[in-house]
């Protein structure tokens, strides 16, 4: 990038991203964050996905990372300078009106148990789809430790193609450690990961995009259907057992809108496999039948029981979501508790 501002952009959005992570980041499990961790230096580092890391030298980033991140913790988020102004970090769409034409897409917001979330990256295109823009990057130039590949913000779904196929390899590593039967070995063979795993991870990359695609469309449907209340839900939880509830809640929800009545629609084999190797935690704790339905579709090729999982299950998790907002505005006060207790006991609500 050619023009004046950019490496102050660039140093403004990665300060922010660092501000974010020293908050945040060390409230991850020891494993989660130590995946992520090796991840991120792999990125900042530009080593090859296929390349194993430095021991020694991660062990000393990784200090050096958390020595910086105490510097920075009671720093306020900085404004990002570009043209003959500053923006505020959450002036996504006044950033972007500045940054597409030069070819680069910014994206700024809150995720999972209120971290904000900012990149930096290279515009790779941008369309229309179902009333929402959409914005797929490539090359990010500045990011913080969690790198979501996919987010809907304010009536735009940005797809961090960069963040998916580190997202992807991560998850093809971990499946390598035992190398078990199941979807994600599917997965990988509908690309041909065994004779070749770098074309193989490209193919996945591209055909998953899609997929997180769908799911963010999904995400959009489910807006309307349960309202304004939904963010004042989720932004009441003090802790992150009812969180991760909800939140698993409305995926399936999401899921069962958009995501898999397409990829059924589509006979995609691979994308389906994929989904269903990543079907875990709370998601598919809640959603025993989907998981079940999925078995009896790999073991006789009828898809007709997936099919009608999903379509029952657009309408179980409309009613789940409905019923938790109505325990929140009927008893805000004892509210988080009861829907957190579901954690531990998901049996009222599962299907």
């Amino acid at each position: 990038m050619s023009f004046p501002e950019f490496p102050g952009l660039v140093q403004s959005v990665q300060r922010n991203c660092h501000i974010a992570d020293a908050r945040y980041a060390r409230e991850a499990t020891l494993c989660n964050y130590l995946l992520e961790m090796r991840e991120f230096y792999r990125w900042e580092n530009e080593v090859p996905l296929s390349q194993t890391l430095p021991r020694q030298e991660l062990g000393s980033w990784i200090s050096e990372r958390e020595a910086l991140w105490d510097g920075l913790q009671a720093d306020d988020l900085a404004p990002l300078p570009l043209g003959a102004r500053s923006y505020d970090a959450f002036e996504v769409d006044a950033i972007n009106a500045a940054l597409v034409p030069r070819g680069l897409v910014y994206g700024g917001g809150y995720g999972r148990f209120g971290k904000p979330h900012f990149f930096l990256a290279e515009l790779k295109h941008r369309e229309e789809r179902q009333g929402l823009t959409l914005f797929v990057s490539g090359c990010e130039y500045a990011r913080d430790l969690s790198a979501p590949p996919a987010a809907l913000l304010e009536g735009a779904v940005f797809l961090r193609q960069d963040a998916l196929r580190r997202w992807i390899w991560d998850k093809i590593e971990i499946w390598g450690v035992r190398k078990s039967e199941g979807a994600m070995r599917s997965a990988l063979e509908c690309h041909g990961f065994a004779a070749d795993p770098e074309a193989a991870l490209e193919r996945m990359a591209e055909q998953e995009q899609e997929t997180l695609i769908l799911h963010e469309l999904g995400e959009s449907m489910a807006e309307p259907l349960l309202g304004p209340g939904w963010r004042d839900l989720i932004v009441s939880f003090s802790g992150r057992r009812a969180e991760i509830l909800a939140r698993a809640v409305r995926d399936n929800l999401a899921d069962c809108l958009s995501t898999l009545p397409r990829l059924i629609e589509r006979d995609a084999v691979g994308s389906l496999h994929f989904y269903f190797a990543n079907f875990e935690g709370m998601r598919g704790a809640l959603f025993p039948l989907l998981a079940q339905a999925y078995r009896g579709w790999r073991e006789s090729g009828d898809i007709s029981r997936l099919h009608d999982a999903v379509q029952a299950g657009g309408a179980h998790w409309h009613r789940v979501a409905l019923s938790l907002l109505q325990v929140h505005e009927s008893d805000p006060g004892n509210a988080e508790a009861r829907i957190a207790g579901w954690v531990e006991d998901p049996a009222e609500l599962s299907f």
